[in-house]
Formats: structure tokens, C-alpha cells, sequence
């Protein structure tokens, strides 16, 4: 769904990324030194091909492949769950909850306990001949086109490096430049280090081609070919070994493709997509693919603009390793740096979730698109009690729905498998994901610990997210073709797997995620900590969640059937939030005794966000206890990881606390990031996860526009810090696309446009007087599809 922004601002960078090029601290990173690392390498991708660049004196461009990952599947499932999983949920029931814990570790665990991990696929080098480049040196990312590239002096002569990613060409392409004829020698190569069968190099005509072949392991392994053509303009082309040589030329392109048998099932198919790809981005010239790859790019970031004022001075125009130094005492000084952030999240998101029509497209792992250990953390896998759903937040309320197929296609994927282990592992019917997928969509409980391990709800969250889809999108065959299916699978396990306890439907064995609590005095092994437990308030929240949307839904579709008076019982079987000693939401159904206060999942708070449930216009009482419980966890040291201080900004935000999420902003922006603003997991060295940088950019438009409640609630939490300022383009729940603008700290003007004809609900802050197209406001009204409205107060 391609939509027009109502209202924007102009961002212009003051010089093309050239020599002593000014850049728009709002759009562009940009360094005067080279990368040495990765964690300060700058990543491009079109979805499913993912390159980090580094500029170096040899250039290397660490190259991915979105289903290349360690082997094929595995049915981890464990047979000895069907027969014990009720015996578990009765010791719980009883108090027994040592016995319960150590009984769902050895009868439900996965074996083996982890599914496959993302692989790194291949390294491109090209010698240049060249060292210590530095003079008049720049690197830059455009976050805005989906391009990196550098520049730089040597030995008198201007040379230009360019990786861009194509989405309409399917492939990354390369060029190297100078302004001096003839000046480029090189040597270019694939390197691996790990299960390489052949890597060849090679000339036709005027072309150079490279051929790597290699495989994911010594058993159960994936196979990929990687090739690229290389394109000279004057100069020479040969080859030494498995290398290309160029010599003399004043302009190299390289254009570089991969396919594993993820998406086909012998190699001469995907050998022959890769040859064919390669070839015609060959045939299109680089110049016509890069315009054709900016434009598309251009297409996605178009659609929002975000304005927060001017940074002070010149401080949004210093290199940004800089500005991360400066902001870390001065953040007030540098607030374009936090549109920079905004921008940069949404161009990881477009560059690592695929748009394009191709056979099962897959979405942003726990590293997006971008990897280059053998073993990664955490498997840089979809750890989906909380990380994968963080990367989608932003989607639909930036305008970027399109790029959901990924994400619906591993949600069908995962479907199939735990339809397998709802019925191998529970005897029931449906399907049961628990925290942890990977491709192939594993299904099993993954590692072997009582906080985290068996969390039946993996794939409940997840097809939330379909529902979501069709209240932002209004698109009703998406709802009853694509939702429906998966939100009634995922009710139908619960169906059968929950137990009755003091009255209530209830999940278990279960957890609050990666949380743990003292087992208290009347229960076994009393003062051991434990995460087992039954009916923990996350689970009813979510069953809370996909229930009313199966209700929902059924109204839209006009279903009557059996689902929807199950859908019924159940919802009025779930036990509501409680609330503690201290007025704060429990995390289980019970007060236990906390392990960690600052624990990082705000797992309790789902019903605040992305949730409903908790939310002030759903319910004063719960959303103050949400608040009390929200700020415990702050002043006790959570936010301890990058994505959870992320997710606290939207939590603050819900409250309409926008002072507190903007301190929080500010805090990860701080704490967290990598010299390249990757989000990283603790701060410092700690590994990357683009998950706080995916949940930042869904944090921020719930400052400006929320839409839950059933109303366009504009100016939602605005913080006193951003009292004047614009975003455009972002689209509210019910299908309306929203722009607003504001000056000191009240509404300017925002225009509303009905994309469906859907009834309007409006609210602007706390005014109580609102005029719509020059006329009172009254209340909710009908809309025109197509048809815009101007607010005022």
C-alpha cells in the first residue's frame, strides 16, 4: 500500500557524498575513517541479500543470504511430553513447582535443545594496491536511498567506492571510480573459511565471473552458490587461480547474487537463478539498476517524515562517531540525532525485510539481515518472546505493510510445524510455537531452562500481528484468507490445552519470559528460584488479545460458527490482571517474591503495549497499576538491555507520559548503541540485536499518534522537549493516513485521510474544543474513502 504524505519537510543534504561534503545530520551516518570492525561497518540489503561495507585499504564486503542457515530441518520434539504435560500442569496446580519444573525440563525439552542458526555466507575482496587511505576521507550511509559508499584521495587521484542494494534487480552491485583514466588495479576474490567445495574464477569476452559453491556443515547441511560479473570500463580482465584481475581500468562494477536450496530443490535451479540475476543486472548497466534500486528505496521512506526540530550550532554536521561521543553529555545540543536514529531504524527494517514477489521470503532475524559468525548469538535466530514481533512494531503505522510478506510467510511456515507439536506434544489440536524459531519455523521448546524454555504463546503473539495488519490496512481479504486461518489455529490449541484452576482457563506449564521468582513457603523447595509456573499474566494477556480478535474478526467476515462462541467462553474464562501490595500489575497470578525487580522483559506490561488492556482509556485502575510497575522496573536498573529500553519508551508513551519516554529515548540512544548505531544488547561490546533499534523506531510515532482505543488520538504523549515540530504520512487503525504538525506544544494543523470510509474517532491531547474541515467537532463521524479532513483546535 503505497499512500501520499499529507504533509512534509524538506530534508536536503547540502552536498552529494563527495569530497568535503556536507551531510543532513537527519538522513546520513558519516565518518572520516575507515571501518576496522563490524560492529563499525555500514550495512545495505534488499530484503533477502544483506552487504556490510568497510572501505578499507583492501576492500571487504561481508555478503548474506537470508536463508542460508546451518542445516535442514530438525523434528526436535519430544515424545515423552504427550504423556506427562498434565501430570505437570497438576504439580503445579498443587504447589509442587520444583517437581513441576524439573519434570517440564526433562519431558518437554527439544533434542537437541536449539534449532539452526543464521550462517554468514561470504566475503568479497578487492586489492586496490592502496594504503592507509585517510586523505580527504569520508564514508557514509544514505538512510533515505539504501546506498554506502566512500571517498577519499590517494596518491593525487579521486576514488569513489558504491555498494547499493537492489530490490527490483535482486541483487548488491559495486563500483569503484576514478577521476584519474586508468588508475584502477585490483585483484577480487571470494573468501570463506568454512565448508567451501569450489570457488572458481573466470573471463567470457570482456566479463569476469566468480563462482563460489560451499555447504552449511559436515551433516544435515544447506547448500548456497554465490557469483558475481565483474564489468570494466577500459582496462583489462583476466584471471590468476580462483581471482579476477583488473588492470588499468577508470571504472569496475561488480554485481553480486546468491541462492541456497532453501528455495530450490536441486542446484542446477538455483544456480540457474543466480546466472540469470546476475546476468541481467549485468545487461541493465549499473547506472539504470542504481536508479531504478533508489527509486524503489525512495518508495518506503517517502511515505513518513519526521521532523523534531534543528540541532544547536553545527552539531547535527559532524561525523557521527562524533555526535554518538558528544550526545553521551550533551544530548539537548543534537536532537536531529534522534531523527537520524529514527530514520536509520526504518532504513534496517526496509533493507532487511524482503518487498519484492519471490517464493518464501523470510523476515528480520535477531541481526536483520546482517552476520558474520559461525556461531552467533543466540543463533541469530526469530527468538519470538519478544524480539522478532519488536522488529515488526513499526510497520504498519509507518506506512510499510508491504513488507509484511516475510514476516505473514514464517508466521504459515511455523503454523505448519506446530500443528506437528501441538498434536505430538499435547495431543491437541491447532498450533503451539514456543520462544524460539528458525526458518524451517521449529516449533519445539528450545534450550533447557524453567524462565524460558516452555512458553507455549510464541505462536499466539505472532499472529497478532496478521490482526493488526488488517486493522491498520482495512483489507478484508487479507483478514478472512491469511488471519483468520491462524488466529483460529492458535485458539484452537488453547482450547484444548488449558486447565481450569480457581475457576479460570489457564495456560501452563508456562512462564513469564526469562523472569524468575522465589517458590514460596507452602510450595516444594521453598526459597529456590524458579520460572515454571501456570497462568502467567503475559499468557492471559495475549489469549485476552487474540481472543477479542477472533471476535473481532468474525463481525468483519460475518462468521457465526462454533470458533466464535468458543472464542467467547474462553475470553470470559481468563483471569483479568491483578494488581499488588504495592498497587503495581503482578507477573504471575499470584504476589511470588520477585528474583530481579529491574527484570529487562516487561513481560506483565503486554497489555499496555503492544497490547490494550492496560491502557488509561481501556481502564484508569490498570493502567496506573501498568505505571507503578513500569517505573519499579526503571528505578530498579531495568531497560538493561537495548531492546528493553526501546520497548519502555512505547510503555511510557501508552501512559501519555511523553516526558518519561523521551528521557528513556535519550537514555538508549546514550547507553546503547554500537559505533555504527546498531543497537546493541548491554551497551559497550555486548553483540548486536537490531531489536532496540526496530523497537526505537516503533516508539517513537506513539508520541505523536496513537490509534488503539478506537479513536485517532493525536498528540498522544508529546514531550515538553519537542515543542515544535511535524511527521507526515504515519497510518492509525481503521485506515487513516495522518499528518500533523505542532508548535509550542499545541496542534497546528493535521489532515486525516480515509482510506477505507471507515468511521472517525478524534482526540487531540487533552483539548475538549476541535474543529474539522472549520466546523465542531461532535464526535465520531462517517468518512469518505479517499476524502481528507483538517484538524484544528
Amino acid at each position: 500500500m503505497h499512500l501520499s504524505a499529507q504533509i512534509g519537510f524538506v530534508s536536503l543534504v547540502l552536498g552529494l557524498p563527495t569530497a568535503f561534503a556536507q551531510f543532513d545530520g537527519s538522513r546520513y551516518l558519516w565518518f572520516n575513517s575507515s571501518a576496522l570492525t563490524t560492529r563499525n561497518s555500514l550495512p545495505v540489503g534488499n530484503g533477502r541479500l544483506g552487504g556490510l561495507m568497510y572501505c578499507t585499504d583492501v576492500e571487504r564486503l561481508e555478503l548474506n543470504e537470508n536463508s542460508f542457515w546451518s542445516g535442514t530441518y530438525l523434528n526436535r520434539s519430544n515424545p515423552q511430553s504427550i504423556s506427562k504435560y498434565r501430570d505437570i500442569q497438576q504439580h503445579l496446580a498443587e504447589g509442587q513447582i520444583t517437581l513441576g519444573g524439573n519434570e517440564a525440563l526433562q519431558y518437554m525439552s527439544g533434542n537437541p535443545t536449539a534449532p539452526r542458526m543464521y550462517q554468514p555466507l561470504v566475503n568479497l575482496f578487492v586489492e586496490l594496491g592502496q594504503k592507509n587511505i585517510s586523505q580527504d576521507y569520508q564514508r557514509w550511509l544514505d538512510t533515505y536511498e539504501g546506498s554506502t559508499g566512500c571517498n577519499y584521495v590517494y596518491n593525487s587521484v579521486n576514488y569513489t567506492r558504491e555498494l547499493v542494494s537492489s530490490a527490483p534487480a535482486g541483487v548488491l552491485a559495486y563500483r569503484l571510480k576514478a577521476d584519474k583514466a586508468r588508475s584502477l588495479n585490483a585483484s577480487i576474490y571470494f573468501s570463506r573459511t568454512s565448508f567451501v567445495e569450489e570457488s572458481t574464477a573466470s573471463v567470457f569476452g570482456e566479463v569476469g565471473s566468480l563462482q563460489m559453491r560451499a555447504r552449511s556443515s559436515e551433516t544435515d547441511y544447506m547448500y548456497f552458490t554465490a557469483g558475481v560479473r565483474v564489468v570494466v570500463d577500459q582496462g583489462s580482465i583476466t584471471t590468476t587461480g580462483d581471482r579476477i584481475v583488473v588492470k588499468g581500468a577508470s571504472k569496475i562494477d561488480i554485481f553480486f547474487d546468491a541462492e541456497t536450496s532453501y528455495r530450490y530443490s536441486s542446484r542446477a535451479g538455483w544456480e540457474t537463478a543466480v546466472n540469470s540475476t546476475i546476468d541481467g543486472a549485468k545487461a541493465q548497466g549499473y547506472d539504470d539498476l542504481k536508479a531504478k534500486a533508489i527509486s524503489a528505496y525512495k518508495g518506503l521512506t517517502n511515505r513518513v517524515k519526521l521532523d523534531i526540530g534543528k540541532s544547536t550550532d553545527s552539531n547535527a554536521q559532524l561525523p557521527t562517531d562524533v555526535r554518538s561521543l558528544n550526545y553521551l553529555t550533551s544530548p539537548d545540543a543534537d536532537v536531529q540525532y534522534l531523527t537520524l536514529l529514527f530514520n536509520y531504524g526504518r532504513h534496517l527494517l526496509i533493507a532487511s525485510s524482503s518487498s519484492e514477489s519471490r517464493n518464501r521470503p523470510l523476515p528480520a532475524n535477531l541481526q536483520g539481515l546482517w552476520n558474520v559468525a559461525y556461531a552467533p548469538s543466540w543463533g541469530s535466530k526469530y527468538t519470538i518472546n519478544i524480539n522478532l514481533q519488536m522488529n515488526y512494531w513499526a510497520m504498519d503505522v509507518l506506512n510499510l505493510g508491504d513488507l509484511g510478506e516475510s514476516l505473514w510467510n514464517l508466521v504459515e511456515t511455523a503454523q505448519k510445524k506446530g500443528q506437528q507439536a501441538a498434536l505430538e506434544m499435547y495431543g491437541c489440536g491447532g498450533f503451539v510455537v514456543h520462544h524460539n524459531t528458525d526458518l524451517w519455523g521449529d516449533a519445539v521448546p528450545v534450550d533447557n531452562g524453567t524462565s524460558y524454555t516452555v512458553w507455549p504463546m510464541g505462536g499466539a503473539w505472532l499472529a497478532l500481528h496478521l490482526m493488526e495488519h488488517y486493522r491498520f490496512s482495512g483489507d478484508k481479504k487479507f483478514l478472512a484468507n491469511r488471519a483468520w486461518p491462524v488466529l483460529t489455529d492458535a485458539a484452537a490449541f488453547f482450547d484444548c490445552a488449558h486447565f481450569e484452576f480457581d475457576g479460570y482457563y489457564t495456560t501452563g506449564p508456562s512462564c513469564s519470559p526469562e523472569a524468575t521468582y522465589y517458590i514460596p513457603a507452602n510450595a516444594t523447595k521453598p526459597g529456590s528460584t524458579t520460572g515454571i509456573a501456570i497462568g502467567p499474566t503475559m499468557d492471559n494477556s495475549i489469549l485476552h488479545e487474540l481472543f477479542s480478535a477472533i471476535i473481532e474478526a468474525a463481525s468483519v467476515i460475518g462468521y457465526t460458527g462454533p470458533v466464535l462462541n468458543n472464542a467467547k467462553t474462553y475470553l470470559g474464562k481468563i483471569r483479568p490482571p491483578q494488581i499488588g501490595s504495592k498497587g503495581q500489575i503482578l507477573e504471575w497470578y499470584r504476589e511470588f517474591n520477585q528474583t530481579d525487580p529491574g527484570h529487562r522483559h516487561f513481560s506483565p506490561l503486554f497489555g499496555l503495549y503492544p497490547g490494550s488492556q492496560l491502557t488509561p482509556v481501556t481502564s484508569k485502575e490498570l493502567s496506573t497499576a501498568a505505571g507503578v510497575l513500569l517505573d519499579q522496573r526503571i528505578s530498579n536498573n531495568g531497560g538493561s538491555t537495548g531492546w528493553s529500553r526501546a520497548w519502555s519508551v512505547s510503555l511510557y508513551a501508552r501512559l501519555y507520559r511523553g516526558d518519561d519516554a523521551f528521557q528513556n529515548m535519550k537514555v538508549w540512544a546514550q547507553k546503547f548503541l554500537l559505533p555504527n548505531l546498531w543497537n546493541s544488547d548491554k551497551g559497550g561490546t555486548t553483540p548486536f540485536q537490531i531489536d532496540g533499534n526496530l523497537g526505537y523506531l516503533a516508539a517513537v510515532p506513539e508520541l505523536f499518534l496513537q490509534s488503539h482505543a478506537g479513536q485517532v488520538h493525536l498528540l498522544s504523549a508529546l514531550p515538553a522537549a519537542i515543542p515544535t515540530g511535524s511527521i507526515s504520512g504515519l497510518v492509525a487503525r481503521g485506515g487513516f493516513e495522518v499528518s500533523i504538525s505542532w508548535e509550542n506544544g499545541k496542534l497546528q494543523m493535521a489532515t486525516i485521510k480515509s482510506l477505507s470510509g471507515s468511521d472517525l474517532s478524534i482526540r487531540v491531547a487533552d483539548s475538549t474544543s476541535l474543529k474539522v474541515n472549520g466546523n465542531a467537532y461532535t464526535g465520531k463521524f462517517s468518512t469518505t474513502q479517499g476524502r481528507t479532513y483538517t484538524v484544528t483546535v
